[in-house]
């Protein structure tokens, strides 16, 4: 398969879509192909919208291709319609896959809309920062399939992934790929196969459009690696009981037998994420700092939510997301310090720079989303001295962090249009596979 001409074909684009126009954009493909598209309801998110699968194509098999599973991982909105014009104007394509595709574009339209105020500006780190959302693991779509472990059990299914379980339930799929997007790392993939020859194809794609592989620290310690910048899938039973959270959609698609593949590809991209030559630092010393700084980052939160924790009234989802996520983030933080002991090593270029990126992305996403649990008080006429007060100290730590990571880190955003266009190539070499 050519797959290098599909991601050409791939158009420019400059932002990304809000969750009424993705679905505006999903309606008139229906209304384009009206005998090869449909649309339908599979369910209905928290806050009563309306959860919409598009189904294209006729093949013997089944595909189900998943769109935001985090609601600030926007790139697969744009992949998910460039996939469904491809199959709709190239029935070789469609014909040589052999699947009917199962399209979710949006799996969190209410965390999604949560974020729409930087869709319109995706290179803006600041106002990134400033319109953030994400829920912490125990409210993704993502990480609430049902799990049992050992004594472990997950049983708090949201209305979203059960949503999707019904869909892979009833279509038993024989494919399925979920769509993410980081920040400043560089572009990887999971495989819940050992797959050797599959794994080097994708790590092959992202240097097409001239996107580095990421070479820092695995997203998780521990992580096993089929290729460069490939890792076999973590089980839902190591990461879930962890964290409090359930399993992910690939314990669920193994129930199929599934192929399942998850791409990440950065919103900004850094040649240094793929520079494995050695530095004069320590490996344990980059990674002590960065640990100190989140350490330092939580305490300060931790603090500044103890200072308002009497005032605060609004149980709106950035507060959630800031309880919760410290939680979370305190724990990865007391894994890092018990990871600290054995033999040394020079940390890479990639390595050092991821460690320095995730305490900038860190900082950014969790101050970002306090401030806007501040601003949900001070909006619903609950503006105490307390709030007040921390709100006005927090802005000024905020900006300092802003202008720390931008100096730390001064490449551009990566053009939409390349982010997407490997993502669509994976999804074509694992269909094809």
């Amino acid at each position: 398969m050519k797959v290098a001409e599909y991601m050409s074909r791939v158009p420019g684009y400059t932002a990304f879509p809000s969750v009424d126009a993705l679905h505006a954009e999903l309606d008139a493909a229906a209304a384009a192909h009206p005998d090869l598209v449909r649309i339908r309801h599979i369910g209905t998110s928290r806050l009563g919208e309306p959860l919409r699968v598009l189904t294209v194509g006729d093949g013997p098999a089944d595909a189900v291709v998943i769109g935001g599973p985090h609601p600030n991982e926007p790139v697969g909105f744009r992949t998910v319609t460039a996939l469904i014009t491809l199959l709709c104007q190239d029935a070789a394509l469609r014909a040589r896959l052999g699947y009917r595709w199962h399209f979710l574009a949006c799996a969190d339209p209410d965390g999604a809309r949560l974020n729409e105020g930087w869709y319109g500006r995706p290179g803006d780190r600041r106002a990134y920062a400033e319109h953030f959302y994400r829920p912490d693991l125990a409210d993704q779509v993502e990480w609430t399939f049902p799990l049992s472990a050992g004594d472990y059990r997950f049983d708090r299914t949201l209305p979203e992934t059960a949503a999707l379980m019904r869909l892979m339930d009833e279509v038993e799929p024989s494919f399925v790929c979920s769509l993410h997007n980081g920040e400043h790392q560089g572009a990887f993939f999971y495989l819940n196969r050992d797959d050797a020859t599959l794994a080097h194809r994708l790590a092959e794609l992202p240097g097409l459009e001239g996107l580095p592989l990421h070479h820092g620290e695995p997203e998780l310690p521990g992580s096993q690696p089929i290729a460069p910048a490939v890792h076999a899938t973590p089980s839902g039973a190591r990461v879930g009981a962890a964290f409090g959270a359930g399993a992910s959609s690939a314990d669920y698609a193994a129930r199929f037998g599934a192929l399942h593949l998850v791409t990440e590809v950065p919103m900004w991209a850094d040649e240094r994420v793929s520079d494995r030559t050695e530095t004069g630092t320590g490996h344990q010393e980059i990674v002590a700092a960065a640990t100190a700084a989140r350490r330092e980052l939580i305490d300060t939160l931790e603090t500044a939510l103890s200072s308002v924790a009497e005032d605060l009234t609004v149980r709106s989802p950035f507060r959630r997301s800031t309880e919760a996520t410290l939680r979370t983030f305190r724990t990865l933080t007391e894994q890092a310090d018990e990871s600290l002991p054995g033999p040394d090593r020079p940390a890479t270029v990639a390595e050092r720079f991821d460690h320095r990126q995730s305490v900038h992305l860190f900082r950014l996403r969790l101050l970002g989303t306090f401030l806007r649990m501040l601003d949900a008080e001070i909006a619903a006429g609950n503006p105490t001295p307390a709030i007040r007060t921390q709100r006005r100290l927090l802005a000024e730590r905020f900006d300092r962090w802003v202008q720390e990571a931008e100096t730390d880190s001064p490449s551009s955003a990566t053009e939409i249009r390349k982010l997407v266009a490997v993502q669509l190539g994976a999804v074509l070499l694992a269909a094809a596979s």
